[in-house]
């Protein structure tokens, strides 16, 4: 190698050195972020609700401040032919089993006696733990199941919260590692087909895995010092994210650099050309999805405010590792990296499916949007019919969780809310009041105040002049009904005098929390669109086109939704979906679905300019056409790998981005922007003179 090469490869080398270094130091952190992640679901309650309120005031109570689990024999009813056991005594022995618990490891505070079901064929005991019990509580719970099985004749189950906790731990126990495994799996397999090479798609995949442990340290830091939170769900995104926004920006910058290659530009030279051609488009489109995520800031709802920062800081290191280790690494192994195959431009084959794509839009536009338009304006119109008002408790997890089959079993056996009531902290001047106006109120099925010893018709615990009164809900905790009659509970109680009364509780934290994704939407909405249409603004130096743009993948979102609303009810099942679904859903697709709509609108400007508007989007399109559809694939392919982590929440947002980024990539990028592009003329450039454009 003569002195110039070695002068010209030294610059690669240096950062192809510094990110093994970074990698090798931080890459662990990609399998650490669960140390820092909280899946304690009362840390991302809106911040201005009343049952957040609750959650404080419940502080103070000390003695009451537990993570309840709930015992539940069923059976008890039946006599045991062969030990004659009656039903008092199963009872007198499930009494027995709670006074055993006291005291051990993980138990807090004093356990009240069982209490039968009216059909005599239950009994439930609380047992309260500590809330600190964290990686313990597997363990604290066999050992619970374990006493309880003492009782003959009879079938144990664990509901309550902290059964639910557990389920949520395991179904999170794949984040690290399955959800990582399978993401990286599709993506290499999907590169394999695309390059027919064996090393290139390795080289992309290590760029992302470099930006992947990048982000989860910077993200590790900050949640260990409180400045984000994360639990499972937003390190699920952020991992995707991560994997998908680095392997599209890697599509679009090798694209370029085979075009280089094609050309006969050496292999330095190629890579610089490559980095400045591409990187305004990759930064751009980065830019709409970071500062999309970011807006979710502006929402009230904690988790909702954590993906913000966190899903930017991962977008920035997908960005970050694509215009520094990939051009370096391009840079350094040449037309090596798409051996066997041979580097030549994307135009090369002029009967290829891109030409013909192009030949019909450019034969008759109007028609190619006109029809597709029909489609996708039929797919919007079932897009209300999407219910977010939440997922019931049995369809939270994807399959049978334990905590889901022990609840619907107490719940048919006892009041509907029972192990899970609405919570109300008053004034204990006027707990009788309180007390009474909860009873008189439709829906509720009794209500007691708490007291210092936990057993009933004791004296109540007052703490600061406050009491805390529990209310059992005739309802599921999860329904709707359970969610008005909070509204109502909240009204009869606000109404009582001098009472300062708070109704909290796991039933109105859904209630607050859907009101509070249904104001988030009205705000953040307009909000990213603003942003979006200002980005792509300054970056095409139009305002009609933009416009346009904007307004295409809005109605794909609303498409996506509709889509999703069928297959939700009548193929996978789901009666309702999280009141975040509708809103992640917004931001991914529509930040992400300008990302290709940037891709494609940034080459048929450069080609315009050359050629003419009519040219200029044939040969834009033709050019682009494979790399944006295979990034789409790769990004769908990416979020349906959401779909390993057994929660509804998680396989929802993965169906609906998936299917709402292979809809924008292969009909309206494809087929609606072109044609509109094409039919418009010049024009679509307003206001840019249409003298500085070429004709068409």
């Amino acid at each position: 190698m003569s002195p110039a090469r070695r002068t010209r490869a030294l610059v690669p080398l240096l950062l192809l050195a510094v990110w093994l270094v970074a990698g090798g130091v931080l890459g662990p952190f990609a399998g650490r972020l669960g140390e820092v992640a909280t899946n304690d679901q009362a840390a991302f309650l809106p911040r201005s609700a009343e049952s957040t309120a609750v959650v404080a005031e419940r502080r103070k109570f000390r003695q009451s401040e537990t993570l309840p689990v709930i015992v539940v024999w069923t059976g008890a009813a039946v006599v045991d032919r062969k030990t004659e056991v009656a039903v008092a005594d199963r009872k007198t022995d499930a009494d027995r089993v709670l006074g055993s618990l006291a005291g051990t490891p993980g138990v807090a505070g004093e356990i009240s006696p069982a209490v039968s079901s009216e059909d005599r064929e239950a009994l439930q005991g609380v047992v309260p733990l500590r809330p600190d019990v964290g990686d313990a509580l597997p363990d604290t719970l066999e050992r619970i199941r374990s006493a309880a099985e003492r009782v003959p004749g009879t079938t144990v189950r664990l509901a309550g919260p902290a059964a639910t906790q557990a389920d949520l731990s395991d179904a999170f126990a794949g984040i690290d590692g399955l959800l990582l495994a399978v993401a990286l799996a599709v993506v290499l397999v999907i590169l394999l087909l695309v390059y027919r090479s064996l090393l290139l798609p390795l080289v992309i995949i290590l760029g992302s895995v470099f930006a992947l442990g990048v982000a989860c340290a910077v993200v590790y830091a900050l949640a260990d010092h409180d400045v984000v939170r994360v639990d499972g769900q937003v390190q699920g995104i952020l991992s995707i994210l991560v994997i998908g926004a680095a392997t599209d920006y890697a599509l679009l910058l090798t694209a370029r650099y085979r075009e280089e290659l094609a050309r006969g530009t050496d292999r330095f030279t190629a890579a610089r050309a490559a980095l400045r051609r591409s990187w305004a488009a990759i930064v751009a489109s980065a830019a709409t999805v970071a500062l999309g995520l970011l807006a979710l800031l502006l929402s009230d709802l904690t988790n909702n405010r954590a993906l913000g920062p966190v899903g930017a800081i991962g977008i920035a290191c997908a960005v970050l590792t694509s215009l520094t280790f990939l051009p370096a690494a391009l840079a350094l192994l040449g037309r090596a990296a798409y051996w066997p195959a041979r580097p030549r431009p994307a135009d090369e084959h002029r009967e290829g499916v891109w030409h013909q794509v192009a030949a019909l839009v450019d034969r008759a536009p109007r028609k190619v949007w006109a029809l597709t338009l029909v489609v996708l304006l039929a797919g919007a119109a079932f897009a209300p019919a999407l219910a977010s008002k939440g997922v019931p408790l049995d369809e939270t997890f994807v399959d049978d969780a334990p905590s889901v089959t022990a609840q619907q079993t107490l719940s048919r056996h006892f009041p509907a809310g029972a192990g899970n009531p609405a919570v109300v902290v008053a004034d204990a001047d006027r707990l009788t009041e309180v007390v009474r106006a909860a009873r008189d109120t439709e829906g509720v099925a009794d209500a007691t105040s708490v007291t210092g010893s936990g057993r009933p018709g004791a004296q109540p615990l007052v703490v600061d002049g406050r009491v805390r009164v529990d209310v059992t809900l005739t309802a599921a905790p999860d329904s709707d009904t359970a969610k008005e009659t909070v509204g109502r509970l909240r009204t009869a109680l606000h109404e009582v005098p001098d009472a300062d009364a708070l109704v909290g509780g796991y039933t109105a934290q859904q209630y607050d929390t859907l009101r509070t994704a249904e104001h988030d939407r009205t705000l953040i909405v307009p909000v990213v669109l603003a942003i979006i249409l200002f980005i792509l603004v300054v970056l095409l130096s139009s305002v009609l086109l933009p416009v346009l743009l904007v307004a295409t993948v809005a109605l794909n979102f609303l498409t996506a939704l509709g889509v999703s609303a069928l297959v939700f009810r009548h193929v996978l099942g789901f009666t309702g979906t999280d009141p975040s679904v509708p809103l992640y859903g917004f931001v991914f697709l529509v930040a992400l679905g300008v990302d290709y709509n940037i891709f494609l609108m940034s080459r048929v400007r450069e080609e315009s300019l050359r050629h003419g508007v009519r040219q200029g989007t044939a040969r834009g399109l033709v050019t682009t056409g494979g790399v944006i559809t295979s990034a789409g694939v790769v990004l769908a392919a990416t979020f349906a790998a959401l779909g390993v982590i057994p929660l509804a929440f998680l396989a929802q947002i993965a169906f609906i981005v998936a299917f709402g980024v292979l809809l924008d990539t292969l009909v309206v990028r494809s087929l609606l922007v072109p044609a509109l592009v094409r039919d418009i003329g010049a024009r679509v450039w307003w206001p840019t003179p249409v003298g500085e454009m070429p004709k068409s």
